[in-house]
């Protein structure tokens, strides 16, 4: 739960302080086990001669954490990996980066990652954003991406949103379309959310001259519908992210439309209400799912 700074009154306050506390009773027991606070003991089984990592100590005979965060464990390795840490990538990632700098045959792209990225292709416009995979490393440790797919390259027309990377989980689709809106998202590994209008996917063998010729103001003209759209969604992103939550495609989507049958206006999506409803909406989401387990 990352810290809110939110103009509460007394009632807002102690709404949300109860939320907060029946989703922190509903967390799985692993969940709970795996986030450790600065002096907590961490299980492990010394027998195994583990080996002490990054934000862990030994106190009489015990591993303490040094830091919040997570437990991570590789092999015989036991760390603590922080909730406000850098991106930590994977070949086959799908990320959404920020071009910083053109180079001779490739862009170099900030991804909220230690390094900078590089991608191998020949122009763009900065600033800009792009949607890529990862491909592996480079000798110096940065990133090499790869946009094989009609599917990846230039983003326009559309909001950049930056969360903690933790916030979004590896899945097997990161791509949405989101038809009744008419938007696309993208929920990026490495923290970074596009909201912005639908593009077609189309074969570049495909592409008339004249479609290519088309105006620059026929290109960039988005209507105020879709505007509307992209706006609500990315307010929900930030409400979300605020109340760290995982962000997943059904969420957002449920976030907006309650903020729509609520009569909330789009800048009041950030306002103190909207968080609390928020909170206790999820709080009552996750009791019936429980509840239905059981």
């Amino acid at each position: 739960m990352r810290d809110l700074h939110l103009p509460l009154n007394q009632t807002q306050r102690v709404r949300l302080e109860a939320a907060l506390h029946e989703l922190q009773t509903l967390a799985p027991a692993a969940a709970s086990a795996a986030a450790v606070t600065v002096a907590d003991n961490i299980p492990v089984n010394h027998e195994d001669n583990i080996l002490k990592g990054h934000g862990t100590t030994d106190q009489d005979g015990e591993v303490v954490a040094t830091l919040c965060g997570v437990v991570e464990r590789v092999n015989k390795l036991v760390y603590v990996r922080t909730l406000r840490a850098r991106y930590k990538p994977e070949v086959g990632d799908i990320i959404v980066g920020r071009v910083i700098e053109i180079a001779p045959k490739r862009w170099r792209l900030e991804i909220n990652f230690s390094q900078d990225a590089v991608l191998m292709l020949s122009s763009m416009n900065l600033p800009d954003g792009i949607q890529a995979e990862v491909r592996g490393f480079q000798h110096d440790g940065s990133l090499h991406l790869q946009a094989r797919s009609q599917k990846y390259g230039k983003l326009q027309r559309g909001q950049l949103l930056t969360v903690p990377a933790y916030l979004v989980k590896r899945r097997k689709l990161h791509f949405h379309h989101l038809e009744q809106y008419d938007v696309d998202l993208i929920l990026g590994c490495n923290g970074f959310i596009w909201v912005g209008e639908h593009v077609v996917v189309r074969e570049i063998a495909e592409l008339k001259e004249d479609e290519q010729k088309l105006s620059a103001e026929a290109e960039t003209f988005t209507p105020i519908e879709t505007r509307r759209h992209i706006c609500r969604l990315a307010n929900a992103v930030r409400v979300l992210s605020a109340l760290g939550f995982t962000l997943t495609v059904e969420l957002i989507i449920q976030t907006a439309e309650a903020s729509v049958s609520s009569n909330v206006e789009i800048n009041d999506m950030l306002g103190a209400e909207f968080y609390v409803q928020t909170a206790e909406r999820e709080a009552k989401r996750r009791g019936d799912l429980l509840g239905k387990k059981r």
